[in-house]
């Protein structure tokens, strides 16, 4: 996923179908200067970490 696609989506606030790894994830911020984003699994929401937002992936 890009970084201007994964800010889009923190911002707008909204479940989007994100998936990281193959499992539905919510992102809740980005790093632009890392090209990180933290995220959590939506059925674990306190599993948050920190991935490489090349790794999510967007299902529209």
């Amino acid at each position: 996923m890009n970084q201007q696609r994964a800010e889009e989506i923190v911002q707008s606030g909204e479940i989007k179908h994100v998936t990281y790894q193959g499992e539905r994830v919510y992102i809740q911020q980005v790093d632009a200067q890392n090209k990180t984003a933290r995220i959590y699994p939506l059925d674990d929401p306190q599993k948050e970490m920190d991935v490489p937002l090349t790794q999510l992936v967007e299902k529209l």
